[in-house]
């Protein structure tokens, strides 16, 4: 299941809505923010009710 979620870069300070999915449930990956193309690190978290949190930082060197 795809959800969208809004965050700010942690480069640009910029909005962005990510696309997540729910449906392997919590994980961390890595995605270019659309806005300055700088690296971030996604962290999902899904609960056993389908709700979900997403935190993002600058991905590390």
């Amino acid at each position: 299941m795809l959800e969208e979620a809004t965050v700010i870069c942690p480069a640009c300070w910029e909005d962005i809505v990510l696309e997540v999915d729910l449906s392997a449930g919590s994980a961390v990956y890595a995605e270019d923010c659309p806005v300055c193309c700088r690296p971030m690190t996604v962290r999902l978290y899904v609960d056993d009710e389908g709700n979900f949190e997403v935190a993002v930082e600058p991905e590390a060197d």
